[in-house]
């Protein structure tokens, strides 16, 4: 098999432009395309200049149809309403689909994870290995630790961050949650101000803070009377995520029509 082609939807953001360079460093990696909305100022610019890298032959375009012809995995780190349509092409192509979009509603995943019907679909909230096998800790302690351990999600990002709580935050809250064989919706509290009274037991809480330049930082905290258990994982840089999303690409690739989790590529699946 040769290498993998990889598209890059909204190559010129952020992580578009660390995942151009991800691909680019990696080897079995080939950057097939990357497209950009009607209006962007970085349509027709090399994506290789867009990253940093100089040229590589490679220009930002606009169809996104085309992406999907041409890649054997296309990553999607867009905007909730640009992945369903995304995912809608990836079942019509038949192409890999990734997708590293934050702030998907339910009903947005569950449109998503339809095209699992005739495409290979990966939906992560974080790319990052690190968080992953957090992710699977924290459900495992969960499950050890009973009602009388408070947990007690945290996170802090960048300023520029608009969802909250993080999707990283929200998956290591189901991950609690699971470990205690219960739906998150129903013990979750996001919010707290003024005079709330005392925690519920059972509750599973969550805390927010934004600011500077922070890539990522979450802590899941067990607390009972006399002692606390801290799970936590911090992220310097975005290129975290951008490694873990090309690692996630590669053993994509090739897979059956279906629904996968980062689990499934850190081989945690049970």
């Amino acid at each position: 098999m040769g290498d993998c082609k990889i598209g890059i939807l909204g190559c010129a953001g952020r992580m578009g432009r660390m995942l151009i360079t991800a691909a680019h460093d990696r080897d079995g990696c080939s950057i097939i395309g990357g497209t950009e909305p009607a209006g962007s100022p970085s349509l027709g610019k090399d994506l290789g200049e867009l990253a940093g890298l100089g040229p590589i032959g490679i220009l930002a375009a606009e169809d996104a149809s085309a992406l999907f012809s041409a890649s054997d995995v296309v990553i999607d780190f867009t905007v909730p309403a640009a992945s369903v349509a995304h995912a809608d092409m990836a079942a019509e192509s038949g192409t890999a689909l990734l997708i590293g979009t934050t702030g998907l509603t339910g009903d947005q995943i569950a449109m998503i994870e339809a095209a699992g019907n005739k495409a290979p679909v990966l939906i992560a909230a974080n790319m990052s290995l690190g968080v992953n096998l957090l992710l699977e800790v924290v459900e495992q302690v969960a499950a050890a630790l009973d009602e009388d351990y408070d947990i007690e999600v945290l996170e802090m990002h960048h300023r520029h961050k608009v969802d909250s709580p993080s999707g990283t935050a929200l998956a290591l809250g189901k991950a609690a949650a699971a470990g205690r064989g219960v739906d998150l919706e129903a013990v979750a509290d996001k919010v707290r101000d003024g005079i709330v009274g005392a925690r519920k037991r059972g509750d599973i809480g969550f805390a927010t803070l934004r600011g500077g330049d922070v890539s990522g930082e979450h802590s899941v905290i067990f607390a009972a009377d006399g002692e606390r258990v801290i799970l936590s994982h911090k992220a310097s840089n975005r290129e975290v995520f951008s490694r873990g999303a090309i690692t996630a690409a590669q053993w994509l690739n090739g897979r059956p029509a279906g629904v996968y989790s980062m689990k499934d590529v850190l081989g945690l699946s049970k």
